[in-house]
């Protein structure tokens, strides 16, 4: 089976969803980050995979669930934390972000089923935006990775490329809308009303007026079972 990683930071305010604010004030973005978070560890406790990782910027809090292993991410840019990421496996694995709250079992089915990896060396999810919302690789090779510009237009053009110039066979997911703006936030949110996302979202639509900010926890400020559930061990 195929492990499924988890790329993402802590929902701390001030440290997350910063291109959210304005409109959103940081504990607000934060709030969004956390239910957009939440979602997706839903939505790969409920896949089938040989493991599921989050690779995390951070420490885990209490919106963690069981089920989930958690490794930190190591220093450097983007697409040095995406290649660590892959590193450390053995085998199959498919990695997303915490971007896309939409996610669902089934956008991810094609990428886990049983005959995923027959005749087919990559999947690549592309996101509205250019960039890539999930990255599978039957082979974890952190090479694909390394020197990938990334967070620009064409990084899933480059991404992409950089899989079929090496002779890899890649198939494509569905395009899905990442959450980056306020306009994004509120587009996913349509499209998945009843999630975590669009529930945090509509406590917000008063966002930039002098309305209190919802709580939202401080993920640093962990639990005994939050802290139980983090293991050192490499992502395999």
């Amino acid at each position: 089976m195929t492990t499924i990683l988890v790329l993402a930071k802590a929902p701390v305010p001030g440290r997350v969803k910063t291109r959210l604010t304005p409109p959103f004030r940081p504990e607000e973005a934060a709030a969004l980050a956390e239910a957009s978070l939440r979602d997706t560890l839903a939505a790969v406790l409920a896949a089938p995979a040989r493991r599921r990782v989050l690779v995390l910027d951070g420490a885990p809090g209490v919106w963690l669930p069981d089920g989930i292993e958690v490794v930190g991410q190591v220093a450097g840019g983007l697409d040095e934390r995406l290649a660590a990421a892959f590193a450390g496996c053995t085998g199959p694995a498919v990695l997303l972000g915490m971007d896309t709250p939409q996610v669902t079992p089934e956008l991810l089915e094609p990428a886990l089923a049983p005959d995923a990896w027959l005749g087919c060396d990559a999947w690549f999810g592309p996101a509205v935006d250019g960039g890539f919302w999930a990255l599978g690789l039957a082979v974890p090779d952190p090479s694909l990775l390394l020197g990938v510009p990334m967070s620009v237009p064409e990084t899933g053009a480059v991404q992409r490329a950089r899989l079929t110039d090496a002779g890899l066979a890649v198939r494509d997911l569905p395009l899905l809308r990442d959450v980056d703006t306020a306009e994004d936030a509120k587009l996913v949110a349509a499209e998945v009303p009843e999630s975590r996302f669009a529930e945090a979202l509509g406590r917000f639509r008063g966002a930039g007026t002098d309305g209190a900010a919802a709580p939202v926890r401080d993920a640093a400020r962990t639990d005994g079972d939050a802290r139980a559930r983090v293991t050192r061990a490499g992502v395999r």
